[in-house]
């Protein structure tokens, strides 16, 4: 089921969103929604060589699976 949500715009973002859509053919909405979207996606997931970094790190994976075993087992403490 869609959801309908207002959203302010100052005039001139307002204006560049809507040059955008109209140059891709398609309704403003569907250009904020694929551009949120695809943004969220881009913080929820690592790229190919931020994964390698990580993959390479040998005590990070280590306190990974320290913290993993922790959160199980509800032992540890939150850090912000």
């Amino acid at each position: 089921m869609t959801k309908t949500v207002t959203l302010r715009l100052k005039e001139e973002v307002y204006k560049l969103f809507t040059e955008a859509a109209q140059a891709e053919n398609r309704p403003l909405s569907n250009l904020i929604e694929t551009a949120a979207f695809m943004r969220l996606r881009e913080q929820q997931f690592v790229d190919e060589e931020e994964m390698n970094a990580i993959l390479s790190d040998q005590d990070l994976l280590l306190r990974i699976k320290k913290g993993a075993r922790q959160a199980r087992s509800r032992r540890g403490r939150f850090v912000d």
